[in-house]
């Protein structure tokens, strides 16, 4: 497994992602923080920069928060 740092920006106008170094993003995804929604958009945004499946990543940390730590 691999273990990255981000730092989520939900309500973007456009949603992006920037390296930062080996292991923290910057992820902007356009949709709020209500009810999980934010999160599955960054889900579904790394596992495409990625590219693998969204099953494959995992929010291990910071559900709730902006800096969220992620598994792959």
């Amino acid at each position: 497994m691999t273990t990255f740092f981000l730092k989520v920006k939900p309500n973007a106008k456009m949603g992006k992602i920037v390296k930062r170094d080996d292991t923290h993003l910057d992820v902007w995804v356009r949709e709020p923080p209500i009810r999980g929604r934010a999160n599955a958009a960054v889900i579904k945004a790394v596992a495409e920069y990625m590219g693998l499946p969204p099953i494959q990543v995992k929010i291990v940390a910071g559900h709730t928060a902006r800096n969220k730590i992620i598994e792959i």
